[in-house]
C-alpha cells in the first residue's frame, strides 16, 4: 500500500500563494506518475498538475504558468506551488499516484483519474476576494 497525505491547505487572499505537500512512500519505485487533482463541490475532479519519474511535467492551460508541481524523493514529499490564485481555484486538492509513467494517461495536466491507484484524503484550498 502507498502513503498519500496532503497538508499545506488554507485560506489565501486573490492573487496570494500556496504550497502543498503530499507525503508518500511511492518514490521507492523508479517507475511512477504522480498527480495533484482538484474537485470544487458539485463538480467533475480535474487534474492540475502531474510529474512522473522521467521528470516529465504536465499542466492543463487554467494552470499553467500559476502553478508548480515537484519533488523531493530523499524526503518523501511531492508538492503543488500555487502563485497568482484565484477565487475559482477554491476546492478540495489531492494527491495521487500509480506505478508507471504519465505517458498515454494525460491530457496536458488532466490526468484520467481511474489510472491513479493511491489518493490521499485531500486538503482544502479556499481563495477569498
Amino acid at each position: 500500500q502507498v502513503q498519500m497525505e496532503e497538508s499545506g491547505g488554507g485560506s489565501v487572499q486573490a492573487g496570494g500563494s500556496l504550497r502543498l505537500s503530499c507525503t508518500t512512500s511511492i518514490f521507492t519505485s523508479n517507475n511512477y506518475c504522480i498527480a495533484w487533482f482538484r474537485q470544487r463541490p458539485g463538480e467533475e475532479r480535474e487534474g492540475v498538475a502531474a510529474i512522473d519519474s522521467d521528470g516529465k511535467e504536465r499542466y492543463p492551460d487554467s494552470v499553467k504558468g500559476r502553478f508548480t508541481i515537484s519533488q523531493d524523493n530523499a524526503k518523501n514529499l511531492l508538492y503543488l506551488e500555487m502563485n497568482n490564485l484565484k477565487p475559482e481555484d477554491t476546492a478540495m486538492y489531492y494527491c495521487a499516484s500509480s506505478y508507471g509513467l504519465c505517458s498515454g494517461h494525460c491530457r496536458g495536466g488532466d490526468c484520467a483519474g481511474s489510472y491513479f491507484s493511491y489518493w490521499g484524503r485531500g486538503t482544502q484550498v479556499t481563495v477569498v476576494s
